[in-house]
């Protein structure tokens, strides 16, 4: 069990495991056995769950245990299994707060943690296209949705408000 401390202005609470509580995936979707460490990590005011398990990329708006759209308090989840097998990836309906989804490419999560901030990337396998990136902070958080596909999609931009201090 983690004990929720205190934290200071520039602390940055992240977590990881294998299986998402939430996830659009086709083959797995949600998984509620890891609902409990939510809850923990919730009330100790975490920043980012990152998981694996489901062999494609998916991000996640900020949102509470319960799958409820948070931009106070919420934790953003990254889904990153797009390091190996590539059978059966494919997605089924999308799970409420999934804003970014793609099961087509290999890459990593790049994550750059500051005293005040953050960064995330995924770097997509050499000759492909895909892209997400954003930086965090207490107050704001801005993503940069650069999905680009070979049917040329345009990007957007999103500006979403933190208000946690």
């Amino acid at each position: 069990m983690v004990e929720p401390r205190p934290q200071s202005a520039f602390e940055r609470q992240l977590a990881y495991w294998r299986k998402p509580l939430c996830s659009s995936r086709a083959a797995h979707g949600n998984d509620p056995e890891v609902k409990p460490l939510w809850d923990t990590l919730y009330s100790a005011d975490a920043e980012i769950i990152i998981n694996g398990h489901d062999h494609d990329y998916e991000r996640f708006a900020p949102q509470d245990p319960s799958g409820k759209l948070d931009n106070q308090r919420g934790i953003w989840e990254f889904v990153v299994g797009t390091g190996g097998q590539n059978s059966n990836r494919s997605f089924a309906s999308q799970k409420p707060n999934s804003e970014v989804r793609q099961a087509d490419t290999f890459g990593v999560l790049k994550l750059t943690l500051r005293a005040t901030s953050y960064d995330w990337e995924f770097v997509p396998e050499a000759g492909k296209t895909f892209a997400d990136s954003g930086t965090g902070t207490r107050r704001y958080i801005l993503i940069q949705n650069r999905r680009s596909e070979a049917g040329g999609r345009a990007g957007r931009d999103l500006l979403a408000k933190k208000t946690r201090m």
